[in-house]
């Protein structure tokens, strides 16, 4: 096969829906570059563009020839057209390669190196990288690296008594709270994970006041500390959320007052520039900062973790908050799941174990020697929003363990666990779909109850504020989340239906008060990022504005904006999962597709789950597909595993 017979083929994938025009134009590129690139070369620049394209920062040749199918998770049930004779026809290819030919191949070429350089592509052991994504995990490494070491060998005996003060009501056994703290207080780099309700911000901001007592002691200075999140409405839930801990928590004055009360975006963290993958804060230009913290970090990926840390001052330490469970970025990149493999296990060698004898006052018992970033890293266990009697805390955790048998249990014992429900997907579910969406009342309303609360516009105007806020509150209540954007199942086809249900003739895409809207580009101008959510409202003046929360500011609850000065949007009474993120919802209606796919995984039901708070309902038809979406888990360790200091996976 010469190389415009492998063009061709590449041509060919793109009619069946299993490459885009990136992959193809990224092949070229590398003929352009080197006219005599091989076969080889020239399927791998593709293919390493593909799974770019998946969220996964590289190609493991060696998957690759044991099942391409699988690893290129082509073809699927969404974009299947072609009979299967012509599919496996088309992977064969792959199974003539092994890994040795293909290691010979790409290290023939001029635009493949091992290491450091300038060329586009690095293969590192049996992956293959475009060149920017291998540095990323090169700052990644090193920057980790350095703030692993610990900076203390003790603690000062005040310290050790204010732990005691802290955490001595605390029932659970082994305190994962306290560790969690005394972890964090031995280096510059800490991981808290946990579900929802496990008290990673109640433990953050215990951490917080023995950070400030220990440099009040050892610097005789105040600590600038910085919090953030990846998003707009992660940012405003953390800011909430400590605000909340800080009304439970009794704690002198001047150390309340140093503990950050108002988060901000990640981008806004950096100092994002205007068409530019690049940001304000750099090496060369680090934060002015003691203390980073950011919450919802299961949401970063890869790049902009890189960049997070490639602007950290060396002497700054770094505490990441997250659900190691849930989905990663829809960029490239898995970076909480891939640093928090192995957190189950608690895998902490002789000195950390020592170090949590003295200062957490526990004896854990030996799981054996983890990896360094394992010292670092908790995981809480104990979740407080979840009973025993709650169904929606039983149903995450068995979507977690894998076991689609204990799932299916769960949400057909309706008597017990009245908190879940499934609804298959079949020609009467639109009627009773519309039910869950129109109600105003009862123990899970839907969007029929922001519609009552848009119908009870005040008639004086100083109440419009707190008018605007009960809407948006109203509307918060409920949600439906997909899988994904198109067919009748789902964001599209959804919001349509939805629109005529609870706003019949309203054409879709024209203004109309009551519409929400999500920004899908980021606005630094209107202080507006892309996923924020508004509704559609008169003011008190009679004119059409959308209110958004007033998360950037301390002006007011919430903000009034014209609709012709918004960037990009779409209407979103049906959102994906992975916009859901650092959401809750006291009511969620998650819809599956009729169809399997590569984004039906064990982490999207899972995060899908844990946004409710309160109740939770699932529309599902096919068995097979809810089983592999339960049984399909993305992580597979792409965006660290082949580093010194991460987890390997194991078998």
């Amino acid at each position: 096969m010469n190389r415009q017979s492998v063009l061709d083929r590449i041509e060919h994938w793109i009619t069946l829906g299993w490459l885009s025009r990136l992959d193809r134009a990224f092949a070229g590129f590398l003929i352009d570059q080197e006219p005599t690139a091989t076969e080889s070369l020239l399927w791998a620049g593709a293919l390493v563009s593909h799974q770019l394209g998946r969220g996964e920062v590289c190609l493991d040749l060696e998957k690759l020839c044991v099942n391409p199918g699988a690893t290129l998770a082509i073809p699927s049930d969404e974009v299947r057209r072609a009979a299967d004779e012509e599919i496996d026809r088309e992977l064969a290819l792959f199974n003539t390669h092994t890994l040795a030919d293909w290691l010979q191949a790409l290290a023939q070429s001029t635009l493949v190196t091992t290491a450091e350089g300038n060329t586009p592509l690095v293969l590192h052991g049996p992956r293959l990288y475009l060149r920017r994504y291998w540095q990323y995990q090169q700052i990644l490494d090193h920057e980790i690296g350095l703030r692993l070491r610990p900076v203390r060998d003790n603690l000062p005996a005040a310290l050790h008594a204010s732990l005691s003060e802290l955490f001595g009501r605390n029932t659970e056994q082994p305190d994962w709270q306290k560790i969690a703290c005394v972890l964090a207080l031995r280096a510059r780099f800490a991981i808290i994970t946990g579900g929802p309700g496990t008290g990673k911000t109640t433990t953050l901001t215990k951490l917080l006041q023995l950070l400030i007592q220990l440099a009040a002691g050892e610097h005789q200075r105040k600590l600038s500390i910085l919090l953030a999140a990846p998003t707009g409405k992660a940012a405003a839930r953390v800011s909430e959320s400590i605000a909340q801990a800080l009304e439970h928590l009794a704690m002198p004055d001047p150390i309340r007052e140093q503990i950050p009360k108002k988060a901000t975006t990640l981008h806004r963290l950096l100092g994002s520039r205007p068409d530019s993958r690049r940001f304000q804060h750099h090496r060369h230009n680090p934060l002015l900062a003691d203390i980073v913290i950011v919450d919802e970090a299961s949401m970063i990926d890869l790049e902009m973790m890189a960049s997070l840390l490639d602007a950290l001052p060396a002497t700054a330490q770094l505490i990441l908050l997250g659900d190691k469970d849930q989905l990663a970025s829809v960029e490239a990149g898995s970076v909480m799941g891939d640093l928090c493999r192995g957190a189950e296990q608690a895998a902490y060698d002789q000195a950390t174990l020592r170090w949590l004898n003295q200062y957490a006052a526990t004896t854990l018992p030996a799981a054996g020697s983890g990896s360094a970033i394992n010292q670092q890293t908790v995981m809480l266990r104990h979740s407080h929003r979840f009973g025993a009697d709650s169904g929606i805390g039983r149903l995450a955790n068995a979507v977690n363990l894998g076991d689609a048998g204990l799932v299916q249990s769960l949400l057909a014992d309706k008597t017990r666990y009245s908190d879940v429900q499934h609804i298959p997907l079949s020609d009467a579910t639109d009627a009773r779909l519309k039910q869950l969406v129109t109600a105003e009342t009862g123990d899970a309303p839907g969007y029929g109850l922001y519609q009552r609360v848009i119908r009870q516009r005040p008639s004086k105007p100083n109440a419009y504020e707190q008018w605007g806020w009960d809407v948006l509150q109203a509307f918060d209540c409920f949600r439906v989340l997909c899988a994904l954007r198109r067919g009748d199942w789902g964001v599209e086809g959804l919001n349509q239906r939805l629109e005529q249900w609870l706003f019949p003739g309203k054409k879709p895409g024209l203004w109309y008060p009551g519409r929400p809207v999500m920004i899908t580009r980021n606005d630094y101008n209107l202080g507006l990022m892309n996923g924020d959510i508004g509704v559609a409202l008169l003011d008190a003046a009679g004119k059409l504005r959308v209110v958004f929360p007033n998360a950037e500011s301390s002006g007011g609850k919430i903000r009034w904006v014209s609709p012709m000065r918004l960037p990009d949007v779409e209407t979103a009474f049906a959102m994906t999962v992975h916009k859901s993120q650092g959401s809750e919802f006291q009511h969620v209606a998650l819809v599956l597709p009729e169809t399997r796919g590569p984004v039906l995984t064990r982490e999207l039901v899972y995060t899908g789950i844990t946004r409710a708070k309160s109740q939770f309902t699932l529309l599902a038809s096919r068995p097979d597909v809810f089983t592999q979406a339960i049984q399909s888990s993305i992580r597979q360790g792409a965006s660290a595993q082949n580093l010194s200091l991460f987890p390997k996976p194991t078998s």
